[in-house]
C-alpha cells in the first residue's frame, strides 16, 4: 500500500491505524517463512481493531467501521485543498491533481478486501468491524449530526468508480460542511496552554431556535438583520445585548449559531480572562472560508478591571484592521460595560478632567455599532409569555390555575422574566404524575 506516497493527506490525526494496516496489508503479501513474523502481523491487526472500536465508542460509528475510519481522516485534515475548498467548493489549478493523487491512494484503502487479510492471519472476528451495530444509539458521546455525516460519507466513497469520482464527492462535501474541527463544529470555547490558545469544539450545545423565544420580536429582528448581513458578505456591526437578567439575550444569541450554522456561521465562546488570547484566536480563524462570532457572555467590568482597555483595542483601535470574517457578540445587565459612579460625573474624584474619565468608560460600548436592550416583560408580558410555554408543552390547566400559580412563582423567584416563566413551566412538567 503506498501510505507514504501521500502528499496532502500527511500527519493525519487518528493516523497511526492506517499506518498500521497498511504495514500489515503490505507483509501479508509475503509468504509467511516464519511463525513470528504471522504472530507479529495478528497482533498489529489486533492493535488496529482495537483502535476502530475505540473511535467507534467516541464518535458513535456503526457500519463499516474501516471505512467511517477513512471517512474521518479526509473530513478532519486541514490541508491546501480541503481548506480552499470548504464553503467555495470546486476550485481550478494544479491542486486538484495532487488531490486526486491522494484519492487514488485512499480508495485503493477503501477497496482492500479485508476478509481476505484476515484470513490469511486467521482472524475471524474481523467480520463484526464490518457490520458494527449499536442497540443504544442515544447513549453516544458523540454529536450525532457529525457522526451521520461521517459514516454517509464513508459509504459514498466505499461507492465511488474512480479516482474523479472520489474527488467530487470530497470536494461536494467540503463546500457542504467544511473541513476539520471548524467545519464540523458550531461553537467552540478558548483554552490557554503555554504555547498559546487552543481552539476546542464544544459538542453538546442548546438546540434552541428563535422561534422558541417567546416575545421580543423587534429586539430579535434586529439581531437577524446584523447577522444576516454578516454571514452573506455585507457590512455587519459588533453587536450587544445589554437588559434586565433573564430577559433571553443568551439564548437570542445561541439561537443566532443554531439558524446560521448551514451559512458558514461559527461560534467561538471567551471570557474576559482570556483576552490576552484574542489576537491568537483570530489569526487562527482569519483566513477561514466562515463566518466567526466571538460571543462574550456576560460581560461587565468593574473599575478596577482594565482588561476592558485591552478589548478596545482589539475591537477597534490596533494599527491591524480586524479581519472581514469576524464579529464580536456580547450580552450584559450593563448598558455601558464598565462601571460607573456619580463621582465620575460630578468631578468629585482626583482626575482633573471628569468629562475624559466618562469618555474612557464609555469607549468600549462605543465600538458595539448595534446595541439591542433586552426589558424585564411587564405583568401581562409575563402571563403571555408562561400562556404560551404552557400551549407548547401541552399542560392542561386552567388559565386562572395557571396565571395564580405562575405570579407566585414569580415573587418567590426573583420576579416575572422569559427565564422565570421557563423554569416554572420546567417545574410543572417535572411534577406531572
Amino acid at each position: 500500500m503506498r501510505y507514504d506516497e501521500l502528499i496532502l493527506y500527511r500527519n493525519l490525526e487518528h493516523g497511526e491505524i492506517l499506518e498500521q494496516m497498511s504495514e500489515i496489508m503490505e507483509n501479508v503479501r509475503l509468504e509467511f517463512k516464519e511463525d513470528g513474523i504471522r504472530k507479529e502481523l495478528r497482533t498489529k491487526l489486533y492493535c488496529c481493531m482495537n483502535g476502530l472500536v475505540e473511535l467507534a465508542g467516541k464518535y458513535g460509528f456503526q457500519g463499516n467501521l474501516w471505512h467511517n475510519y477513512l471517512a474521518l481522516l479526509l473530513v478532519n485534515n486541514e490541508n491546501a485543498f480541503s481548506t480552499a475548498s470548504e464553503i467555495i467548493g470546486s476550485i481550478e489549478g494544479s491542486i486538484n491533481e495532487v488531490a486526486r493523487h491522494d484519492f487514488a491512494i485512499f480508495k485503493e484503502y477503501f477497496d482492500y478486501p479485508l476478509m481476505d487479510l484476515a484470513d490469511s492471519l486467521g482472524v475471524d472476528t474481523l467480520s463484526v468491524f464490518l457490520n458494527y451495530h449499536v442497540e443504544n444509539e442515544n447513549s453516544k458521546m458523540y454529536n450525532q449530526r457529525i457522526r451521520e455525516r461521517i459514516c454517509e460519507l464513508g459509504v459514498k466513497l466505499a461507492e465511488a468508480q474512480d479516482d474523479n469520482d472520489f474527488l467530487h464527492i470530497m470536494t461536494s462535501f467540503y463546500q457542504d460542511f467544511g473541513v476539520g474541527k471548524l467545519g464540523l463544529h458550531k461553537a467552540f470555547r478558548v483554552i490557554h496552554h503555554s504555547e498559546g490558545a487552543e481552539i476546542v469544539p464544544i459538542t453538546k450545545i442548546a438546540h434552541v431556535h428563535l422561534d422558541d423565544l417567546v416575545g421580543y420580536e423587534l429586539a430579535k429582528k434586529k439581531l437577524i438583520d446584523n447577522t444576516e448581513a454578516f454571514v452573506e458578505g455585507r457590512r455587519a456591526n459588533n453587536c450587544l445585548l445589554f437588559g434586565d437578567a433573564g430577559t433571553g439575550k443568551s439564548s437570542s444569541i445561541k439561537a443566532i449559531l443554531n439558524q446560521y450554522y448551514d451559512k458558514g456561521l461559527r461560534m467561538i465562546e471567551i471570557y474576559k480572562h482570556q483576552f490576552q488570547d484574542l489576537n491568537d484566536v483570530i489569526a487562527q480563524v482569519k483566513d477561514r472560508n466562515y463566518k466567526f462570532i466571538i460571543y462574550m457572555d456576560d460581560l461587565s467590568f468593574e473599575e478596577f478591571e482594565i482588561e476592558y482597555k485591552y478589548l478596545k483595542a482589539v475591537i477597534e483601535g490596533g494599527l491591524e484592521r480586524k479581519p472581514d470574517n469576524i464579529l464580536i457578540y456580547a450580552t450584559s445587565n450593563r448598558r455601558h460595560l464598565v462601571r460607573e459612579e456619580f463621582a465620575d460625573k460630578q468631578g468629585r474624584r482626583d482626575d482633573l478632567h471628569a468629562s475624559d474619565t466618562v469618555q474612557e468608560k464609555l469607549s468600549l460600548v462605543a465600538r458595539f455599532g448595534v446595541q439591542i436592550f433586552f426589558c424585564g416583560p411587564s405583568q401581562k408580558e409575563y402571563m403571555g409569555i408562561v400562556s404560551e410555554l404552557a400551549k407548547r408543552n401541552k399542560i392542561l390547566m386552567s388559565e386562572d390555575e395557571l396565571h395564580l400559580k405562575a405570579n407566585q412563582w414569580a415573587l418567590n423567584h426573583g420576579g416575572p422574566s422569559g427565564r422565570t416563566a421557563q423554569q416554572f413551566i420546567d417545574y410543572l412538567l417535572g411534577t406531572e404524575n
